[in-house]
């Protein structure tokens, strides 16, 4: 055994310093990307300025030739008003227009093929930014689960695998959730803001032009802009705690995330509660919270249900939460052995029941194939104070 131990530290502590190696690597790759980015967003920012600039030339040279052309009209009709010398000066001056008309169309075109190739380039740069954050991000969670103390690998050798692999769930877990909260505010609040700078230069060109009405409906679109991407912001605050949670309490911060849930997923709901609801400590109430949006969160990635209810029960010594549905069901047995071995789909079940016994609860689970399952948590209100 001390043998077999040995050999496992030594084949973790190369994996670690082969990862931390490529870990370096790979964030230079990503810090050579980023400033590359930053120059080819600088250079389209530039080139979209020249851009603005040469359509506003065009379109006063178009303006001055349609004037030109005119007066080459009027000169060339009253031959007792103006000389040939009149004609020839306003055909040289109409001619000197449409040429310098033409070389800024052709440099029009020009930007317009340089931006529209920049910022293709800058798509690309971002996507392998984010692909090498990715990569970044798995080797961190590698190196995390990895980088604990070896000394502590015959305990490991000795327990439950499934503990393990819990573990690393938890930390895969975590870092998924990093990169979701990354991806949100990248594709939601950051695009948002980046398009109000852009309709904001616009507005300014409006006002320059004094196009007050059109100046007036860009304003009221950016106000929604605004809002909607104000709304996208708080959306990502609620999902990281609900500022509900400490400002109105329990009950009524599940009663708003049951009624967004059947807005959302279209799956009729129903929200109860018995007995005299009591505020209790915010790391109980933040546990509970996390236990029925993981139950609510099972039964749409599995329960393919229609409905589903969740019923709270205040005691004097415990709050008893009750979460059922109609849907397919299962063997509950075969899934808590499936999770063991590591091959099922139920480590939210089993990270459930983690976090219930960290509330120093338990979790009781009845379902069979076609019946639907029925969810039951049990926590002492009392538990923190035994802890302190």
């Amino acid at each position: 055994m001390d043998n077999r131990i040995h050999d496992i530290n030594n084949v973790i502590s190369n994996a670690i310093r082969v990862m931390e190696d490529s870990k370096v690597q790979i964030f230079e790759i990503c810090e050579s990307a980023r400033q590359e980015l930053q120059a080819l967003e600088l250079e389209l920012d530039t080139v979209i300025q020249e851009t603005g600039e040469v359509i506003d030339k065009a379109d006063e040279l178009e303006n001055q030739y349609r004037m030109a052309r005119i007066r080459l009209t009027e000169v060339s009709r009253d031959f007792v008003k103006f000389n040939e010398q009149d004609i020839k000066n306003a055909y040289d001056k109409a001619t000197q227009i449409q040429v310098e008309k033409m070389m800024y169309a052709e440099k029009e075109q020009q930007l317009k093929a340089r931006r529209d190739d920049l910022q293709k380039r800058v798509r690309n740069v971002d996507m392998s930014i984010e692909r090498a954050q990715t990569i970044h991000s798995q080797i961190n969670v590698v190196l995390e689960y990895l980088s604990g103390d070896l000394n502590q690998v015959t305990r490991i050798l000795e327990s439950a695998k499934n503990r393990q692999l819990i573990g690393l769930k938890i930390i895969v877990a975590q870092e998924e959730e990093r990169k979701r909260m990354a991806r949100d505010i990248h594709d939601g609040p950051a695009q948002s803001l980046a398009n109000l700078v852009l309709r904001m230069e616009i507005a300014e060109r409006m006002i320059v032009k004094q196009e007050f009405e059109m100046v007036q409906h860009e304003l009221k679109d950016l106000k929604a802009q605004v809002r909607s991407g104000l709304e996208e912001i708080r959306k990502i605050i609620f999902n990281l705690r609900p500022m509900a949670l400490d400002d109105l309490g329990l009950v009524p911060t599940l009663r708003k995330y049951v009624q967004d849930f059947e807005e959302k997923t279209r799956i009729r709901t129903k929200f109860e509660t018995i007995g005299r609801e009591i505020r209790l400590p915010s790391a109980m109430e933040a546990g509970i919270y996390r236990l029925v949006q993981e139950a609510f969160t099972n039964v749409i990635k599995h329960a393919n249900a229609t409905y589903v209810s969740l019923e709270m029960t205040y005691q004097a010594q415990l709050v008893k939460i009750l979460v059922a549905d109609n849907g397919v069901g299962f063997q509950v047995e075969s899934s808590e052995h499936l999770a063991a071995q590591h091959q099922g789909s139920h480590f939210g079940l089993i990270g459930m029941r983690e976090r219930a016994e960290l509330l120093e609860g338990r979790l009781e689970i009845e379902s069979a194939k076609d019946q639907g399952t029925k969810i039951s948590i049990i926590i002492p209100v009392n538990a923190q104070e035994r802890k302190e």
